[in-house]
C-alpha cells in the first residue's frame, strides 16, 4: 500500500501522534469520530485511537465507534506519558497565571497544582493544543501541560518535567484498518507476534447466568482474559456490548473453539482483531 498515512486525533506533539509516528505518516484529525471516517473511506492507510490510560481508565467513546465502524485491530502500542509545564522563554512560573491543557491531563497533575497555587488549571481541548495557544497567543501569564516534542515544535520552553502525580502512565493505543485492507498493510516498525492479542466484542441474552456462562468460554479453555468493559448497546434499555481482550490469536484451535461455544448462545458476536504490539 502506497498510502502510509496515519490518522489520529489532536495537533502535531500530541501523544496520539507520538504512537502515529511508529506506523508511518501522522495525518492530524480533529475528532476521532473524522478518524474512524478516514479509515473507513480509505483516505488514510490506518489510524492510531487511544482505548485506555493507566491512569485514567477507558476512553468510551473509541468503544462505540470501534462498533460503528468497518474496522479491525491490526496492532496495538503503549505511549508513556511525560507531562511538561510549557511556557513561553521569558515567562516566570512564579507568577500568577493559568495552566492549560486536556482535562484528563490536568486531573493527573493535582499535586503539582497544590504545590503551585499561583497557576490555576483551564481546561482546552488537548494537551499540544494547548501549547499551540500558547506559542500564538505569546501571553507570559499562561502555561500548558503538555509533551516534550509539543515544547520542540511550538518553541516553547520546558519549564519542569515529569508533572504527573503518578510514574506509571502509560496510554494503550489501537491501530485500526479497514476490516477488508488489512493484509497489505505495512509499518515503520513491524508488530512483535511472540504474544499476541485478540479483541473481541458480544452481546448475550437477558437471562441469569449468561455473562457467567460467556467467561466460562475462556476459563475452561485456560483463556488468559487481560480486560473485560462493558458498554450500553443503544439498541434497547438496559442491554450492552461486553468488549472483551484475551492472549492468543483467533485462529489459534483452543480460542476457535471458544468462540464457536460463545455463539451457541450469544446473541452476537464480532472479532475486533488479532494483534500484536509495536514497541
Amino acid at each position: 500500500m502506497t498510502n502510509r498515512l496515519v490518522a489520529y486525533q489532536g495537533e502535531p506533539g500530541a501523544y496520539s501522534e507520538i504512537a502515529a509516528l511508529r506506523f508511518g505518516y501522522p495525518a492530524p484529525f480533529e475528532t476521532f469520530d473524522e478518524a474512524f471516517h478516514a479509515v473507513e473511506h480509505r483516505e488514510v492507510s490506518c489510524a492510531v485511537i487511544p482505548i485506555e490510560n493507566s491512569l485514567g481508565g477507558s476512553i468510551h467513546h473509541n468503544y462505540d465507534l470501534l462498533m460503528q465502524h468497518p474496522v479491525s485491530i491490526i496492532a496495538e502500542t503503549f505511549v508513556k506519558v511525560e507531562h511538561c509545564l510549557l511556557g513561553l522563554p521569558e515567562a516566570s512560573e512564579s507568577n500568577n497565571g493559568k495552566v492549560l491543557s486536556h482535562p484528563q491531563a490536568l486531573s493527573q497533575c493535582r499535586n503539582f497544582f497544590t504545590a503551585h497555587s499561583n497557576l490555576k488549571p483551564e481546561v482546552a481541548y488537548d494537551t499540544a493544543g494547548s501549547a499551540k495557544i500558547i506559542a500564538t497567543e505569546k501571553k507570559r501569564d499562561h502555561f500548558a501541560i503538555a509533551s516534550k516534542r509539543a515544547a520542540e515544535l511550538y518553541g516553547l520552553k520546558i519549564f519542569r518535567e515529569n508533572l504527573a502525580d503518578e510514574d506509571w502512565n502509560f496510554t494503550r493505543f489501537f491501530c485500526i484498518a479497514h476490516e477488508k485492507h488489512t493484509a497489505d498493510l505495512t509499518f515503520r516498525k513491524k508488530p512483535d507476534t511472540t504474544r499476541q492479542k485478540t479483541s473481541i466484542v458480544f452481546t448475550l441474552p437477558n437471562e441469569q447466568g449468561s455473562l457467567f456462562k460467556a467467561m466460562a468460554t475462556l476459563a475452561l479453555r485456560e483463556i488468559d482474559m487481560t480486560k473485560i468493559e462493558s458498554r450500553p448497546s443503544r439498541m434497547k434499555a438496559f442491554e450492552y456490548f461486553f468488549y472483551v481482550d484475551f492472549i492468543g490469536h483467533e485462529s489459534d484451535p483452543n480460542i476457535l473453539n471458544a468462540l464457536m461455544h460463545l455463539r451457541e448462545f450469544a446473541t452476537m458476536v464480532k472479532v475486533l482483531g488479532s494483534y500484536g504490539v509495536v514497541e
